[in-house]
């Protein structure tokens, strides 16, 4: 299987599905490029000469190579009139759009879900928001930051003596839009299976997220209690923390079952703490997390990192070294498995990107092609649409594309 690898031949399962990408940032992005992994044709429309702002994320455009790859750029002011009738014609074209503005634009343009399925009535609409759009935060903008913070993550995350966290990555967007691939896939499948015609999608950036942090709010209902911040400690099971080693480095220690917290009993050389009344039960060693910790850490803190992997590994009990990039660029798991592979990379020779994480056994995802430069591909779309070459410079020249 060769999944993940830069095939540039290969076709996908969703080969011959056109997608008219026209989202900005992350969540889009996230959505379409893992469409774009498992073969299908994107169609990245782009102001002409400014581009995706995910285009100016980070050093060396990192976030545009990685998810905009296997894209085509497609440059167009859709916003004159000539503009509008390409993007129009192009949508005719396709099996699904996808866009991320603040609901109501679209409907402004005139390019609103009646109008969209007037044009193709079987085209999938993908519409991603902040808040979605229903209810009474549907006119807002809403950022991944106001998301984390607004279900509880941010809430849930850090220590009880401290301000609450905020994750240092797009979490919130990138939760979204693995959700958003996932509802455009069955929207398809319900095309395919003439189950529906076109229908509309209406992703928002907080449910994804709300839904995969837990039963928070049930809890709350049911036990009216508000949990304080645990650290790198849970509520629901004992030892689960960060240890440090004797060499100054970390690991991670999950005892979720109680199978797993007898074994680390008899590695510490403490099996007495089995039947201990402290300890016995999950909710004892959770109610006795403080000491528990002392004990499991003192006895991680005699050795280094690497002796305790080894051991613990060796008794089998779960445990993981914290690691950085420097850690993971070249680490054997990481390269095993090819969860990175190096990519073909026109500055650089090749860099280091994500391979595709769903491995299907007979139609695996592949990366087709790096990260388009702005227009790359908008002479190729334009020929798409029956325009010629003379036809494309002219465009050029109007700043139409």
């Amino acid at each position: 299987m060769q999944n993940g690898q830069y095939l540039p031949d290969q076709p996908g399962p969703l080969e011959g599905t056109r997608v008219v990408d026209m989202t900005r940032l992350a969540a889009g992005n996230m959505l379409t490029h893992l469409l774009a992994d498992f073969g299908a044709e994107v169609i990245k429309v782009e102001r002409p000469g400014v581009g995706d702002d995910l285009r100016r994320f980070g050093d060396e455009e990192v976030w545009w190579k990685e998810y905009a790859r296997s894209k085509k750029s497609f440059t167009l002011n859709f916003r004159s009139e000539d503009g509008e009738k390409l993007l129009r014609e192009l949508i005719a074209k396709s099996d699904m759009l996808v866009e991320n503005f603040v609901p109501g634009t679209m409907e402004k343009w005139g390019l609103g879900p009646d109008d969209l399925l007037e044009i193709n009535p079987d085209l999938t609409i993908a519409r991603v928001s902040g808040w979605g759009q229903t209810g009474p935060y549907a006119h807002k903008p809403g950022f991944g930051t106001l998301i984390e913070a607004m279900t509880g993550f941010a809430a849930m995350t850090g220590f009880d003596d401290r301000p609450p966290l905020l994750p240092p990555m797009a979490l919130a967007d990138m939760v979204a839009g693995t959700a958003g691939f996932g509802a455009a896939v069955v929207a398809l499948l319900a095309r395919e299976k003439g189950k529906a015609q076109g229908q509309v999608i209406d992703l928002s950036l907080f449910e994804p997220l709300f839904s995969v942090i837990g039963p928070w709010v049930a809890n709350y209902k049911l036990n009216g209690t508000v949990p304080i911040r645990e650290g790198n400690r849970t509520k629901v099971a004992a030892p689960r923390n960060v240890y440090e080693c004797s060499d100054g480095k970390y690991l991670a220690l999950s005892a979720s079952m109680q199978s797993m917290w007898e074994k680390v009993a008899h590695a510490i050389d403490r099996p007495e703490l089995i039947e201990d009344p402290r300890y016995k039960t999950s909710k004892d060693r959770v109610d006795n997390i403080v000491s528990l910790d002392e004990i499991v850490g003192g006895y991680i803190a005699s050795r280094t990192l690497d002796e305790n992997l080894a051991y613990f590994d060796e008794m089998g009990i779960t445990v993981g070294p914290i690691c950085d990039p420097s850690d993971l660029i070249d680490n054997a798991y990481i390269r095993g498995r090819g969860v990175i592979e190096d990519f073909p990379d026109e500055k650089h020779g090749s860099v280091p990107l994500h391979s595709v994480y769903s491995r299907l056994s007979e139609t695996p995802g592949t990366i087709r092609s790096p990260a388009p430069v702005l227009g790359e591909h908008t002479e190729e779309v334009l020929q798409l649409l029956g325009r010629s070459t003379e036809d494309y410079r002219q465009l050029q020249e109007d700043g139409i594309v």
